[in-house]
């Protein structure tokens, strides 16, 4: 058996390894075995999103913790983000979210968060490997007498949404807005909604009633459709369209037109700066952000830092070179003034503040920074070997770079959770930016498919 962990947890087919209930009771106990401490038992948050396999997981994980000895606390379906602040709040040892992100219903995934309510870092993740894989877990089982037990907790949506309301502004008000609200039928469902209209806002949701398996179907940050036009026809002010679990944001301007992570990270960076409150003039995206984002940080006078993609290795590079914000242009964004961990309301709430601290409204703000003509084509794959060891792959990128000179630039990169090889192109028009990524990707299907 190969590794669990990919770039944001263990994420795969729901009932399928290693997404069954055999490994979730495997990592309830990892978990409950990792965080104990001399007589202390490992107290454990446990929260999902609205995927049907859901209730599967939860018990094995609830099964696997309480037979280590430890003590599960269910809060039920919440935002990743909200996991990790309740983890934090309760002083509880851990924290895991069954979720699979943006993926399909038929996907689930585990994210696992420490009592600091920052996720696990490698050596951890290795540890509960090693644990699972290795079948040591057995030998390490307390008798029955010191088994632990499981509790609800009935209050966190609460707690959540008055940590959430704490991060806009005291000294301001969203009374007299118009907001529509995507909540993919996912994990924000509730939580957002009531979050807004305590602020004062007039909010319309839409996609808002999961029934276990219309996750993310056609709604939410991967596909704005409904949620674009619902802005035009309502008068709104502004769109947020949130992921299955919370944790990332796409917005729609009072136009009807997307407005990326890369746009809203400029904005909120710049009113920062503004405010002096841009730790050390930086901002942090990833390798994938538009070209666009680079010039913008230039023109406004801060620095900007690459990092890998996937929201943690942001994190890690905030943390190092001790940056305030940073995120990806797919909509994950973390505000280390305020929270550990990216968090789709809570960016939804900066924005906002944004636009009543400038007073000017979000199409406009959005026009800070300029989109360089960008093509992504998802390429499902059968194998990841190396793409320096696939020759012709090899060459075609080193010739569209050369064609492309200073234009524009390409990346080739995997999935981290699924068989997918991205391939994306920016250049200096659609047609050519276009013509490139789709040359690339169609040997990438040839080569890898």
């Amino acid at each position: 058996m190969g590794k669990l962990f990919g770039t944001d947890g263990i994420r795969g087919e729901a009932n399928r390894y290693p997404m069954n209930a055999e490994i979730a009771f495997g990592v309830g106990q990892a978990v409950a075995h990792l965080f104990k401490k001399n007589h202390h038992r490992a107290h454990v948050i446990i929260g999902k999103d609205t995927r049907l396999s859901g209730y599967m997981l939860e018990s094995s994980l609830e099964a696997g913790i309480t037979s280590m000895g430890g003590y599960p606390y269910l809060v039920g379906v919440l935002p990743t983000p909200g996991i990790a602040f309740i983890t934090q709040s309760m002083r509880a040892d851990a924290g895991i979210v069954i979720s699979a992100s943006h993926n399909p219903f038929r996907d689930n995934g585990l994210k696992i968060f420490g009592g600091n309510g920052y996720k696990l870092t490698d050596e951890q993740e290795n540890i509960i490997e090693d644990l699972i894989l290795n079948n040591k877990l057995n030998d390490l089982l307390p008798t029955a007498s010191e088994m632990g037990k499981a509790s609800r907790i009935d209050d966190v949506h609460g707690r959540y949404i008055v940590f959430l309301k704490n991060t806009f502004p005291r000294n301001f008000s969203m009374e007299g807005m118009k907001i529509v609200l995507d909540t993919a039928n996912g994990a924000t469902y509730k939580v957002a909604p009531d979050s807004f209209v305590e602020l004062g806002a007039e909010v319309e949701v839409i996609h808002n009633n999961p029934d276990g398996m219309n996750i993310n179907a056609k709604c939410g940050s991967q596909h704005t459709e409904d949620l674009r036009k619902r802005v035009v026809t309502s008068g709104a002010a502004i769109g947020l369209a949130f992921d299955g679990d919370g944790d990332r944001l796409i917005a729609v301007d009072e136009t009807g037109h997307n407005i990326t992570g890369d746009q809203i990270l400029i904005i909120c960076a710049s009113i920062l700066k503004k405010e002096g409150k841009l730790k050390n003039d930086l901002l942090v995206s990833t390798v994938m952000s538009n070209l666009g984002l680079r010039v913008a940080c230039k023109k406004y006078g801060f620095k900007y830092h690459a990092s890998k993609v996937g929201d943690r290795y942001v994190l890690e590079d905030m943390l190092r070179l001790g940056a305030v914000i940073g995120g990806e242009e797919a909509g994950h964004i973390i505000f280390l003034r305020h929270h550990t961990t990216g968090d789709g309301i809570v960016a939804a709430m900066q924005l906002i503040a944004a636009m009543v601290k400038k007073g000017k409204p979000l199409s406009e703000l959005a026009r800070m920074m300029d989109i360089f003509p960008q093509k992504l084509i998802n390429v499902d794959v059968k194998s990841k070997p190396a793409i320096e060891k696939v020759p012709k792959l090899t060459e075609a990128i080193k010739q569209t770079e050369k064609e492309l000179g200073d234009e524009g630039r390409v990346l080739v990169r995997y999935s981290g959770t699924q068989n997918m090889c991205r391939v994306m192109v920016e250049g200096p028009s659609e047609v050519l930016t276009t013509k490139y990524c789709q040359q690339i990707a169609d040997i990438v299907k040839s080569e890898l498919g």
